[in-house]
């Protein structure tokens, strides 16, 4: 096969490629089956259940008493109760038959027994406290019609019914076949991790994502980046027993992307390229009267790429209509960009700020699949719409249960780990209800969120260079009218962060203008840019002068990061990133990192519960325990105004 850059020929956009695929495969269902109704649980039915037996079968007592003939008790009362021979009634319990003649229950409370007969001090009207026979289910009658999935209640009544097996779709058989030269799959991969060496995790992913639509999902062997391996793969699953074939990478337009070709082969290329971002890669092919969906291989793209394809189909295959996701309306926190002619879905966290359902962008390109774990929803950008304003209100599809959402905290501000050891707490002593979601825009970016009301809460550590003070001076100037509360998380340490044994002896401000160091930087408007900044300005060093202050990270670990992977030789971050990745620490400068909370949301439960876990001895021993941290002004308020 000749290896040369294929380009995409003729991208669709989302709605020609989902019809191009219902109309070659929406009439494609997966065969039935008759399976046990106790092993029946989430099924989806391919014909109308009728009920085999009656329920009950015969007229029952719906509760102790005796059985009598409702007539013979009228006129009885509790101040003048009727006595009746032994002959007229009939002790009965729940669930037992009506005698002959019988067509009412008095029950035990109502009822004395004496020598003479039964003394009853309430009179009863035909049928009364009986459950009469085909009450609940008549025999013949449907209990069920087709396409509905079994619940746990539809087994008790399809037993109850006489049935014992049901007619069922069967499931979805998936094939997923990840492809790559330079991945692993995780249980064989070498430690550590040899450069330019992936792990496999896409395919559990779309796995799991599979088993979720009512599919059972197996993941092929890695193949490698070669034509006649991928070939024999492809050809052996479009023979056997697959109903959907997902292959992962190899569908882009690289040089060692060969499923295009292999598709126009097999069987027909139906799009190749969908104007989505991300997600442009997706293939959908048609291969023996099977679907095949290749997919992008940077995890969020296939994710998209699933969610938009594979999923209502997989539906479609069990005589569903796919489920729309529960969408909700929400004003945009930050402006977002977008490209024109591509339609973006963008990770979002979400928050019910001030009476608002603020979404927050998360940072990350396709490949980051934290940016999934994080996210509350995906907010939709059409095609011909260059991106929301803040304040604008679009669309998002919830990835959260719709109630979660007014348990959850939105953090906007400065990065640092006791935010997600505060979160962990927060959710083990609520028992997950409780969460919050953050945002890492640096300590002004904080701020500014909280005065524009995005935010129920920001981190800050805002040196103010004539004072020496943290924080007071721009809540000032920043937050004018807006009464908050400064709350100390924690005193840390931050530093140079340099490699293990600090390699190149980086010792202090001076060092980063060597023509050996490269620096690696915070984003503009972090305490941690401000404190650099300070620094450099007493040293008389100019920024051009340090190889590397454009370059920017927006957290302490991926400061930490880019120093361990070779990336820069030192960056200016907390001690705690630095023992987390087992590299060197320089110190440079104690500061006060706080938190700041408008007063507006004090007396909110989740803000109680929140600074109660900041003032407790679990808080403060697990923050002394990643180190670099001082607790003993944790849980004080410094400042309310």
């Amino acid at each position: 096969m000749e290896r040369k850059k294929r380009i995409y020929r003729h991208l669709k956009t989302l709605e020609e490629a989902g019809a191009i695929l219902r109309a070659c495969f929406g009439d494609l269902r997966v065969a039935p089956e008759t399976i046990a109704v106790r092993e029946a649980l989430d099924r989806i039915l391919t014909e109308p259940v009728t009920a085999l037996a009656s329920v009950p079968a015969y007229h029952a007592a719906a509760m102790d008493g005796i059985a009598v003939k409702a007539s013979d008790t009228f006129g009885a009362l509790p101040e003048r109760p009727l006595l009746l021979p032994h002959t007229a009634g009939k002790m009965v319990d729940t669930g037992d038959p009506i005698p002959e003649g019988k067509d009412a229950v008095v029950m035990i409370e109502r009822v004395e027994e004496r020598e003479q007969g039964w003394e009853i001090s309430e009179a009863a009207y035909p049928w009364r406290n009986v459950r009469k026979a085909g009450e609940d289910i008549v025999q013949g009658e449907v209990i069920l019609p087709a396409r509905h999935r079994i619940r746990p209640y539809d087994q008790a009544a399809l037993l109850a019914a006489g049935i014992l097996s049901v007619k069922v779709f069967s499931k979805p058989r998936v094939l997923i076949i990840p492809t790559g030269d330079e991945i692993v799959r995780p249980e064989e991969a070498p430690s550590p991790l040899p450069k330019g060496t992936l792990l496999e995790v896409n395919g559990q992913m779309l796995a799991s994502l599979a088993v979720e639509c009512g599919a059972v999902a197996e993941i092929r062997r890695i193949v490698p980046d070669r034509p006649g391996k991928l070939k024999t793969a492809l050809t052996d699953a479009l023979a056997g027993r697959y109903d959907l074939v997902m292959t992962i990478a190899g569908s882009s337009a690289g040089s060692e992307d060969f499923t295009p070709v292999l598709m126009e082969e097999l069987g027909e290329l139906l799009v190749h390229g969908i104007t989505v971002m991300p997600g442009k890669p997706a293939l959908l092919a048609a291969v023996n009267g099977r679907p095949v969906i290749g997919i992008p291989g940077y995890p969020v793209s296939a994710a998209v790429a699933f969610g938009e394809f594979a999923r209502p189909l997989l539906y479609l295959m069990q005589g569903l209509n796919p489920p729309e996701p529960d969408m909700l309306e929400v004003s945009v926190g930050r402006k977002i960009p977008s490209k024109l002619g591509l339609e973006e879905r963008v990770r979002v966290i979400l928050g019910n700020v001030g009476g608002k359902r603020v979404a927050m962008p998360i940072g990350g390109g396709a490949g980051v699949i934290t940016s999934l774990v994080r996210a509350d929803a995906i907010l939709r950008i059409p095609q011909e719409v260059s991106g929301f304003a803040e304040g604008e209100t679009a669309r998002a599809d919830l990835m959260i249960p719709r109630e979660a959402l007014n348990d959850r905290l939105l953090a906007i501000g400065s990065h640092d780990l006791t935010i997600d050891l505060l979160n962990s707490l927060l959710k083990e002593k609520t028992g997950g209800r409780m969460h919050i979601s953050s945002s890492n825009v640096g300590s002004l970016g904080g701020l500014l969120a909280l005065k524009r009301q995005t935010a129920h809460f920001a981190g800050s550590h805002l040196l103010d260079t004539a004072t020496g003070e943290y924080n007071l001076s721009y809540i000032r100037r920043y937050l004018t009218e807006m009464p908050v509360v400064l709350i100390t998380l924690v005193h840390r340490w931050q530093g140079f962060i340099t490699p293990a044994a600090n390699p190149k002896q980086i010792r202090g401000i001076g060092d980063l203008i060597r023509p050996d160091i490269v620096f690696v930087n915070r984003q503009a408007g972090s305490g941690t840019r401000i404190l650099l900044d300070y620094e450099l300005a007493r040293a008389g060093i100019a920024p051009d002068d340090v190889v590397g202050y454009r370059g920017e990270e927006y957290t302490h670990m991926n400061v930490a990061m880019a120093v361990a992977s070779g990336a820069a030789d030192v960056g200016l971050g907390i001690h705690a990133a630095a023992r987390a990745l087992s590299l060197d620490f320089v110190p440079v400068a104690r500061e006060r990192y706080d938190l700041v909370i408008p007063n507006a949301y004090m007396e909110d439960e989740k803000i109680q519960i929140l600074i109660d876990i900041i003032r407790s001895t679990a808080f403060k021993e697990k923050a002394l325990a990643m180190g670099g941290y001082e607790v003993h002004e944790t849980g004080n308020v410094v400042n309310q105004n």
